[in-house]
């Protein structure tokens, strides 16, 4: 199964404990967290369905690719790792 897991400054905001699920794509496995806490959905993606611009995901070590449909792929030993982005000088 896929491990999905939520930065500690996500969950400040809302709890998400790190968790195994079944998924093809990013979006498959974010879509099983969001009908767990749909409160996440607001937090992570934007009003067109894309990743928020101050969070960044990582897809077993890589940057995500495609930040609008989150498509890229994951398999069942997939790690998704949803973080605060960086910024700054």
């Amino acid at each position: 199964m896929t491990h999905l897991f939520f930065a500690a400054s996500i969950q400040r905001h809302i709890a998400m404990p790190a968790r195994d699920v079944v998924a093809r794509s990013v979006d498959e496995a974010l879509a099983v967290a969001f009908a767990d806490e749909p409160r996440l959905r607001g937090y992570i993606l934007d009003d067109q369905g894309g990743l928020r611009r101050h969070l960044s995901v990582f897809v077993d070590g890589m940057p995500l690719r495609d930040r609008r449909h989150l498509s890229d792929p994951v398999d069942q030993n997939s790690r998704i790792y949803v973080v605060q982005a960086l910024s700054g000088g």
